[in-house]
């Protein structure tokens, strides 16, 4: 079957088209995890990449990838400017692990030059699965919409039992006051979209040496890392019981 379009420049064939596009994301899954095995305990690190080298928030990403090196992770980063060369920055000069995710998207995304371990996709939901599955934890540092879907992400991966008590930490308090406020009045209180106990998803930290002490506690205490079967769910093991479910109810 041959499908032809107007879209796209009239681009024809399109099973085929799909078909490789299968092969490059199985490809760019293989080499995420093929690399990433190996780098041991790690925390992904989000937030701006307008951040300025002189801003406190740039100097306190930097602080506390230094201090998370030398307790023992490395860390992953998206791999550009602002927070992210100052969590890369900070791995590197501990002498760590210091992973940066890089994307390729139509505004060009320039590596910083902090990363020794540099990996590149074309897929964003790629490279998202490669931030959760071998971190022990996130922390969160003020940024745009790409930070806030990293943060949104794992908040939903702990509410639904999709991954363990993962810690989420959002650095610099006043930068989340407002948001959290509305989480509390809005998606709480007014509408109850959510339950109290999501709230408990997150800590918000203004100090580095906090946020690496929660890291480290979670990791001595839970020991797996990043995207695992949790407490509360359990797989299915008989086809021949019907109503047995896969997936527990997480309230």
């Amino acid at each position: 079957m041959r499908w032809k379009t107007n879209h796209f420049a009239e681009m024809t064939d399109k099973p085929v088209s799909d078909l490789w596009r299968i092969f490059r994301i199985m490809a760019e899954f293989t080499e995420g995890y093929d690399e990433l095995a190996s780098v041991g305990p790690a925390v992904s690190i989000f937030g701006s990449a307008r951040t300025p080298e002189n801003h406190p928030h740039y100097r306190l990403a930097e602080e506390t990838a230094r201090k998370l090196t030398r307790a023992g992770f490395a860390v992953i980063t998206g791999g550009g400017g602002g927070i992210m060369e100052a969590a890369n920055k900070g791995a590197t000069d501990a002498g760590g692990c210091s992973v940066g995710l890089n994307i390729e998207i139509p505004q060009e995304q320039i590596p910083n030059e902090y990363q020794n371990l540099s990996l590149h996709f074309r897929y964003f939901f790629v490279r998202k699965v490669m931030f959760l599955k071998y971190a022990h934890g996130f922390i969160v540092f003020p940024g745009g919409f790409g930070t806030m879907d990293e943060f949104f992400e794992a908040a939903v991966l702990i509410q639904t039992l999709r991954q363990a008590s993962f810690p989420v930490i959002l650095m610099v308090s006043d930068y989340w006051e407002g948001l959290l406020q509305w989480i509390q009045e809005k998606m709480l209180d007014e509408n109850e979209f959510i339950s109290p106990g999501d709230l408990k998803a997150f800590t918000v930290l203004d100090d580095a040496d906090a946020a690496v002490k929660i890291i480290v506690d979670f990791k001595e205490k839970q020991g797996a890392s990043g995207l695992v079967m949790p407490p509360g769910m359990r797989k299915c093991h008989s086809h021949d019981i019907p109503d047995s479910p896969t997936v527990a109810s997480p309230r």
